[in-house]
């Protein structure tokens, strides 16, 4: 990744709370709650999901760092849906801690040289090393891909609504 590619990562990254927070901005309950099926997400669980990615992004980032021989460790998003009191969480806490956390991730990353994004961490799930330029990639590309599958639930509690 270059210099240029990971300003524009950051770039990205840094648009998606802003996005998710005007997205759900106003949103009824049953809106927020509104799963297609038991085991699907409704919108409360993303939020929070965005939230608790941005700790396990910002502890993963900093053992590739500035640790010798990292390994990560897995998680279990569902298990973590399940057991940290998701659907007890209000929209604006989420909102507001994926938004800190988000910033703060990027302020670490907008001061590392370029050489730091070959850095790297054993993924045993991924069975491979995963780099700071994959971390990167992959904040860029979260929370659009969580802003499409708001929206499309957005449209199915409309329509049960209706």
């Amino acid at each position: 990744m270059t210099e240029t590619e990971l300003k524009k990562h950051l770039a990205q990254a840094e648009k998606s709370p802003k996005e998710i927070a005007a997205a759900v901005a106003g949103l009824p309950d049953a809106t927020l709650r509104y799963k297609p099926s038991p085991n699907k997400w409704c919108i409360l669980e993303i939020l929070a999901h965005l939230a608790d990615m941005e700790i396990v992004l910002a502890y993963r980032v900093r053992q590739m760092l500035a640790d010798k021989k990292p390994e990560i460790a897995p998680i279990d998003q569902d298990d973590w849906a399940k057991n940290l009191g998701y659907m007890q969480s209000t929209p604006a806490e989420l909102i507001a801690l994926y938004g800190l956390n988000r910033h703060a991730n990027l302020q670490l990353l907008r001061k590392i040289k370029v050489e730091d994004l070959s850095k790297a961490a054993y993924h045993p799930e991924f069975k491979r090393e995963m780099n700071v330029a994959e971390i990167v990639e992959r904040m860029a590309a979260h929370g659009p891909n969580h802003l499409q599958q708001i929206e499309k639930l957005k449209k199915e509690a409309g329509r049960k609504a209706n």
